[in-house]
């Protein structure tokens, strides 16, 4: 597929409203092409800067005076209907502050885990993925000794499927740890490995399933003796759930 007909429908491909067939095509070709792959994360960057932005400003003291003021003002018919309104408004507002805290909670979980999809990509675009090229998990582990605050186990891969292809340092909250890059069937699998007490991670984020489904990607995230672990890639869940338990294991 040629790079002008995928940058044509870049922006409809990461809101995820393109036909399953497209989807799974551009999915293909984003893998194999560094520059649309860059081209896509610029863009989800810039769609999360926007959504962050626009969600900083609201009503000021000032203003929700004046609307107390303007509803106080207001001459009182009946007391029925006045306890009747009340009740509603109230009903209201409570249901508004329950969506609204479940709506900003799901909001940060996404967001934790679309910079989590962002590393990945931005991994798999570069023309450097790796910083330490081995398949020998005894070789890359001793890399990362004096570069991330923490040490970490690589569990064991024979007779499992996948393939160790190396690792290099990654950011996230500007807290350094470790990207571990996998392989199954031609699928990359990212491995990320952070201390938890150094990130602002949102509560609730052992229970997500799914990265968001604009990046098509599956993802699963625990946390284990003080370190909290990322496996994200778009092979199947069950693929990312495989190699979660081996790094479970070893730990």
């Amino acid at each position: 597929m040629a790079c002008e007909s995928w940058m044509a429908k870049l922006d409809t491909y990461l809101d995820g409203e393109l036909p399953e067939s497209e989807m799974r095509s551009f999915d293909k070709h984003v893998r194999g092409c560094p520059s649309c792959a860059a081209d896509a994360l610029a863009r989800v960057q810039m769609k999360r800067t926007i959504q962050a932005t626009g969600k900083r400003f609201g009503p000021s003291a000032e203003f929700r005076k004046k609307m107390q003021q303007s509803i106080a003002s207001k001459p009182q018919r009946r007391f029925h209907a006045v306890w009747t309104f009340a009740t509603a408004a109230v009903l209201v507002l409570i249901a508004g502050i329950l969506t609204s805290s479940y709506l900003t909670g799901r909001s940060r979980q996404d967001q934790a885990l679309s910079e989590i999809a962002d590393l990945h990509v931005a991994t798999l675009a570069s023309s450097s993925p790796v910083d330490v090229i081995s398949t020998d998990r005894h070789t890359v582990k001793p890399w990362f000794q004096g570069k991330i605050p923490f040490a970490f186990n690589l569990p064991e891969l024979q007779d499992s499927g996948f393939s160790l292809l190396g690792g290099r340092m990654a950011y996230l909250d500007q807290t350094p740890g470790a990207q571990l890059i996998y392989d199954i069937r031609k699928h990359h699998i990212s491995v990320f490995v952070f201390q938890e007490r150094l990130l602002k991670l949102p509560a609730g984020l052992d229970e997500i399933s799914s990265a968001p489904k604009k990046l098509s990607f599956n993802v699963e995230t625990w946390s284990q003796g003080g370190l909290r672990y990322f496996v994200i890639s778009d092979t199947s869940a069950a693929d990312v759930d495989s190699l979660a338990k081996l790094f479970k294991a070893a730990a």
